[in-house]
């Protein structure tokens, strides 16, 4: 029996061997990958350090500081009321039987101007029961007057025959004095007769508006009943408060001279008026308390022809009672100092202005701030150029330019 023996090249490889060779082939690959990363940064440009440090002016807006004579505006929320008004109430009583088209809600009425008229039936015959009173009492005292002069001749007839202290009695002075006493309570008597009657027509105490009313034609009304509320259309009040602080930059009228005007008020209505409206308007007085809510003080505003009914105003807005009315209140003026939108006035009260290509961060002492401007008492001069730009990077002496500038 033949036996056949393997070559060696028909052999398996061990285990071992092949780990080995997997483990160098994978050792080269890393190898070769380390490298090629090494050769890359080797050969990549580097940075230089000083382009990155070099400096760069900052590119801002400037806006040069003009210094004058200006006058702060202070802002406030109003309420419209009216500046005259009232209940209109009749004196004698009686049903109604007469009423103006002007006696309703909105219906505007003419100083003097009749919008009720009550009965006069009544008042009438009165004032004819007076007129005829006073005749009688007039026709007595002429009476007495005769009497007194027959006793006058009387007297003289008999001379020195009377006491002296009867002298009196016997002209019958007392029955004259009475006679006139009765004539004087009797003229009274008519004129009050008079009054009641011409009290039968309810007439407009100024130039009013209805704003409500509780009769009409027909109703009974006794003297004193409520007849409407009638507000005056000549001029119009907006009360406002303002902030205690700001109260000393404020110029009142003066009361008792018509001529000194208070401070020009502008008022503006956005949510009603049209864009851009306004009406003018003054500061007439200060009423003398704080308001109960905001511990501030309470300022009256007038305004004349609220409602625009003359001529000169027929395109004017017209004020509604209790609207509340943005109020612009021009303050006392203000000398030598330079005006500047607020948020120009950065942190702790100071200002970036550019000197000689250079950020200056200055301190700056504030007169007045209104809504809109801050007005700088010391700091910043006029012809300054302060800087109205943000800036990422405020550092003083920091390099700046403006537009067209080399970089």
């Amino acid at each position: 029996m033949t036996h056949s023996v393997d070559e060696p090249s028909a052999r398996p490889e061990t285990a071992p061997a092949s780990r080995w060779k997997t483990a160098l082939i994978t050792l080269l690959i890393v190898l070769v990958g380390a490298g090629l990363i090494w050769l890359t940064f080797k050969t990549e440009p580097s940075a230089r350090r000083g382009d990155a440090a070099r400096d760069t002016a900052m590119l801002v807006d400037v806006k040069t500081a003009e210094k004058g004579s200006f006058r702060p505006t202070i802002e406030v929320l109003g309420q419209v009321a009216p500046a005259q008004e009232v209940i209109l109430r009749p004196r004698v009583g009686g049903q109604v039987i007469e009423q103006a088209d002007a006696f309703t809600p909105g219906g505007r009425a003419s100083q003097g101007e009749t919008l009720l008229r009550i009965d006069p039936a009544d008042y009438q015959a009165v004032l004819r029961e007076r007129q005829s009173d006073l005749q009688q009492a007039q026709a007595d005292l002429a009476l007495e007057q005769g009497r007194q002069t027959v006793a006058q001749q009387e007297f003289e007839l008999l001379g020195d025959d009377i006491p002296q202290g009867n002298e009196a009695l016997m002209l019958r002075e007392p029955q004259r004095e009475q006679a006139r006493a009765r004539v004087i309570a009797a003229e009274a008597a008519l004129e009050r007769a008079q009054f009641d009657l011409e009290r039968t027509r309810i007439k407009a105490p100024f130039n009013a508006q209805v704003q409500s009313r509780e009769v009409t034609l027909g109703s009974q009304v006794n003297a004193g009943d409520t007849l409407a509320r009638l507000v005056a259309t000549d001029r119009y009040w907006v009360e406002a408060t303002v902030p205690l602080s700001k109260l000393r930059w404020l110029h009142f009228g003066d009361e008792s001279d018509s001529e000194t005007l208070g401070a020009p008020v502008t008022l503006r209505h956005d949510n009603f008026w049209p864009e851009g409206a306004s009406r003018a308007a003054r500061l007439s007085r200060l009423v003398g308390e704080l308001d109960s809510d905001t511990r501030m003080a309470r300022v009256i505003v007038t305004v004349d022809d609220p409602l625009a009914l003359a001529p000169e105003n027929s395109d004017a807005p017209r004020l509604i009672l209790d609207a509340f009315v943005n109020t612009s209140i021009q303050g006392r003026r203000l000398d030598d100092v330079v005006r500047l939108e607020r948020e120009l006035i950065r942190r702790d009260n100071t200002v970036w202005v550019m000197e000689e290509d250079k950020l200056s961060i200055r301190d700056v002492t504030i007169a007045f701030q209104d809504a809109h401007y801050a007005y700088v008492e010391s700091g910043v001069e006029a012809g300054e150029q302060v800087v109205v730009s943000d800036l990422v990077s405020v550092v003083e002496g920091a390099a700046l330019r403006l537009e067209g500038d080399e970089p």
